[in-house]
């Protein structure tokens, strides 16, 4: 893999090789709350998160963060939303430590992981590959994760790590998977702004939907995600995933609350 979170290959790095990763559009970014505006059209169009469970999930170490790829017709729509999204994938990003690890920020402060729901546009595109460069190809949830009680839901990939310990590896799981396990209770609460993938190609394609509400995991649950590997023969531990926030510029940040 060109790049990666280290010295010499790291986000700071990514724009010699993915032009867009320069661009006025990327993510992730810190939200200043007193600078969101509430959009009382968001808050009148509620959400419509329709997902299914999953009889069995493969999951992969993908070199960068495990990834769980649904098969399942979940869609999302509504909120800033004018077509129907599907599902593809859910995938993670965490620190060396529990006080940081997440993409977005709230005010300047961290949280010990995120996690992102990934959809693309099933009114306008075939496929997830077609959608990922289009401007309204895709959607992204993105949901802060904190220490505290463990979360049974995360289990179906958290106890199947050793199983894709390092890069390009991966396992079917045969046990029922609610891909909902980690959003929220309070789905109502969000931000939105436009945006990029945090990762290279670093597409500004992405319509980001950031929970107010963080979910809980267990600090056994963020460690297990650590003892990911970024190569081949286990050399290079995945200790921190997430890209460093990128300025807002002149894009606007809209709260669905006040």
């Amino acid at each position: 893999m060109s790049w990666g979170y280290g010295k010499d290959n790291g986000p700071d790095t990514w724009s010699k090789t993915f032009k867009v990763a320069a661009g006025s559009k990327q993510s992730p970014i810190d939200i200043k709350t007193h600078d969101a505006t509430f959009d009382p059209n968001l808050a009148s169009k509620p959400l419509v998160i329709q997902y299914h469970p999953e009889k069995e999930v493969g999951i992969f170490n993908i070199g960068w963060t495990f990834r769980a790829d649904m098969k399942e017709k979940s869609t999302l729509e509504g909120g800033p939303l004018d077509s129907v999204y599907r599902l593809e994938q859910f995938h993670g990003h965490w620190g060396s430590g529990a006080d940081h690890g997440s993409e977005h920020l709230v005010d300047g402060k961290s949280f010990s992981g995120e996690i992102h729901y990934v959809h693309w546009n099933q009114n306008k595109y075939k496929s997830y590959a077609e959608a990922a460069d289009k401007d309204d190809g895709l959607v992204i949830i993105a949901v802060f994760l904190k220490v505290g009680k463990e979360n049974a839901g995360f289990k179906v990939v958290t106890e199947n790590i050793e199983k894709i310990k390092l890069k390009d590896t991966s396992t079917l799981v045969k046990v029922d998977c609610h891909p909902d396990c980690l959003l929220p209770n309070d789905r109502s609460k969000y931000w939105t702004y436009p945006g990029s993938l945090t990762t290279p190609p670093c597409h500004e394609s992405v319509t980001w939907i950031v929970f107010q509400e963080a979910v809980e995991v267990s600090e056994q649950q963020i460690a297990a995600l650590r003892g990911l590997s970024s190569d081949k023969s286990n050399v290079v531990p995945l200790v921190t995933n997430h890209r460093p926030p990128v300025p807002v510029g002149s894009r606007a940040v809209r709260a669905s609350f006040k």
